[in-house]
C-alpha cells in the first residue's frame, strides 16, 4: 500500500476542518470541523500502523482512544452550545462575548464596599 494517499486525504481533511474552524460563526460547525480534524489525525494514525507493520497495532489502539475522546468532547460540547442557545436565543460565536466582564462594570464585591453602610449610619 502506497503511504501517498491516505496521507494526501489526511491533509485535505485536516485543511478542510481548520477552515471550518476559523471560517465559521456558528458554534456547532465549529465542533464539527474539530471532528473533522480529529478523523484526520486518525486516517493517518491507522496509515502509519499498517505501513510500519507494527505488530503491537499501537495506531490502531491510539486510535480507539482519539475516538472515545472525541465522542466525549462532542458531547459535552453539545450540551455547552445547547444551554448557550437556550439562554442567548443564538449559537453565533462573535454574541458569546458578553459572557466575559464588560469593561465598565464594577466587580460586584467593589460596588458593596462602594455603597455606605446603613447600619453605621443609623447608630452615628
Amino acid at each position: 500500500m502506497h503511504l501517498a494517499y491516505p496521507a494526501v486525504l489526511s491533509v485535505l481533511l485536516f485543511c478542510t476542518g481548520l477552515y471550518g474552524v476559523l471560517a465559521r460563526r456558528n458554534a456547532i460547525l465549529v465542533l464539527m470541523s474539530v471532528e473533522l480534524m480529529l478523523n484526520a489525525v486518525n486516517l493517518n494514525l491507522v496509515a502509519f500502523d499498517v505501513w510500519l507493520r507494527d505488530t503491537l497495532h499501537a495506531g490502531q489502539a491510539l486510535t480507539l482512544f482519539t475516538i472515545t475522546v472525541a465522542a466525549a468532547e462532542i458531547g459535552i460540547g453539545l450540551a455547552i452550545v445547547l444551554l448557550v442557545y437556550r439562554n442567548r436565543g443564538s449559537s453565533d460565536i462573535d454574541r458569546l462575548r458578553d459572557l466575559a466582564e464588560q469593561a465598565g462594570e464594577a466587580d460586584p464585591a467593589d460596588r458593596d464596599a462602594q455603597q455606605p453602610d446603613t447600619k453605621a449610619e443609623a447608630t452615628a
